[in-house]
């Protein structure tokens, strides 16, 4: 099989290059930029184009499949020449579905938490030698890819993101997986450029709902009122599982799961990561692993990269970033820190980065979200609100959809770090949260700054 990868740099465009090298494809690709890790990853196993652009006169009918990643426009030159030659054209999601069609597919959907349920399952399903493949939006420690695919294993495990195909094809990805069991973590309004209105953002998940195969599963957040609304009033030939937070105990800034009167210690911490065990418990019963074979993997589950990971940890000090952007997750993480150190002064700062979260008419969703953090700091640069054609924001704007008069909002990172390092940090704790980096903040650095 020979196939040709058009937008090759992508995170999960050039992971999937190199599973299916893996597997034995001749791979071939193209891009107009590819930046690190990509680069480099794609160069060690010879995929590499030899120059960046896009080069139609490259493909010929030797191929069997063009795969479209997002960062390709609709007038793309390989595009139209795929289409003049008459080749089968796949998105990714769309082409991952067919390489696993035969297999048992388990697709993790929701609007918060997909990354670290997925990673969850990968970690407990590896722990007990099961053989899977999967695909996971972000690199976990002890998996060379983000996607594996092979012909041999029976399962395959998706993160499910509810964000467009492909430049051609306007589905969410969640919807191309058809699978057999499913888990939908939590519903909060996102991705306004392509879901304007709440209403057909959750008309996404219903659609996804009548998607699982016929006699499949889901689990579902019993904690989130509007998820458990639809999944309940949605008519599908499916069993539906509800779960909440499992039962659980904090001594001394560590977590412990309780199950059979027996206490669990835990790695990660706070009601959202407790809930996202739970169904991925859930998940990895339906898949023949017992609860005692799930409690004693999901011990050493340190949380996927970005998802309230470490950064720094004092005897009187912690800092920690997140993924976190949205209102809901900002809400989560920030509940999470403050119930893991009960009595430390907690620092909170976010960065309003991704389209939704700098749309003057998303802003409002912000509202309260904040308002747990002892201090907190809004960042957001104007430069990036530019780059997205978005209309200007101001500080007051900002202020005043956090709906707090003590918010500090910042327009230079520069501000962020001058300001954090004045702070005296004994018994306090810091919170980074963006989907960016703080336009270049390297955060080992700071919080070796922050402690001297």
């Amino acid at each position: 099989m020979k196939i040709h990868f058009i937008a090759i740099g992508g995170s999960v465009m050039h992971n999937m290059a190199l599973a299916m090298k893996n597997k034995g494809y001749i791979v071939t690709g193209s891009d107009d930029e590819i930046k690190e890790p990509s680069r480099t990853r794609l160069q060690k196993q010879g995929l590499l184009p030899e120059k960046d652009g896009w080069f139609p006169e490259k493909l010929d009918k030797s191929y069997d499949a063009v795969i479209l990643g997002m960062h390709a426009r609709e007038d793309n030159p390989e595009l139209i020449r795929a289409k003049e030659l008459g080749l089968r054209i796949f998105s990714y999601p769309e082409y991952m579905y067919e390489q696993t069609k035969d297999k048992i597919r388990v697709v993790v959907g929701g609007s918060h938490g997909k990354t670290t349920i997925t990673s969850m399952i990968l970690h407990v399903l590896k722990h007990a030698g099961k053989d899977f493949d999967y695909l996971v939006g972000a690199q976990l420690q002890g998996f060379d890819t983000m996607v594996k695919l092979t012909k041999e294993a029976p399962i395959a495990v998706f993160e499910g993101d509810e964000y467009l195909a492909s430049p051609i094809d306007k589905r969410p990805k969640f919807h191309l997986y058809k699978p057999n069991i499913a888990i939908i973590s939590g519903i909060a309004w996102d991705h306004i450029n392509v879901f304007p209105t709440y209403k057909s953002y959750v008309e996404q998940f219903e659609k996804f709902i009548h998607l699982i195969e016929p006699n499949g599963s889901l689990m579902y957040c019993a904690a989130d009122t509007e998820l458990k609304n639809l999944v309940e009033t949605t008519q599908a030939p499916i069993s539906k599982t509800p779960y909440a937070v499992p039962p659980y105990s904090i001594e001394n800034g560590t977590t412990y799961l309780i199950h059979n009167d027996k206490k669990i210690s835990l790695k990660i911490f706070g009601d959202h990561n407790l809930m996202n065990l739970e169904g991925a418990r859930l998940v990895c019963e339906k898949l023949g692993i017992n609860n005692d074979l799930f409690y004693e993997a999901i011990q050493s589950f340190t949380g996927a990269a970005k998802r309230l990971e470490q950064v720094k940890i004092t005897p009187n000090f912690a800092f920690y970033k997140d993924f976190a952007h949205s209102p809901s997750k900002l809400k989560a993480t920030i509940e999470a820190m403050k119930a893991q150190y009960p009595s430390r002064h907690l620092v909170a700062c976010m960065e309003l980065h991704t389209f939704s979260s700098l749309n003057e008419n998303f802003l409002k969703e912000y509202k309260d979200c904040m308002k747990h953090a002892d201090d907190a700091i809004v960042y957001f640069n104007p430069h990036t609100i530019e780059h997205k054609k978005l209309k200007s924001i101001t500080i007051e704007q900002v202020k005043e959809s956090f709906g707090d008069e003590k918010l500090k909002v910042f327009t230079q990172s520069k501000q962020v770090t001058d300001y954090l390092k004045a702070i005296s940090w004994k018994n306090k704790n810091l919170l980074m949260m963006t989907s960016g980096n703080f336009d270049g903040v390297d955060f080992a650095t700071l919080s070796n700054e922050l402690i001297k």
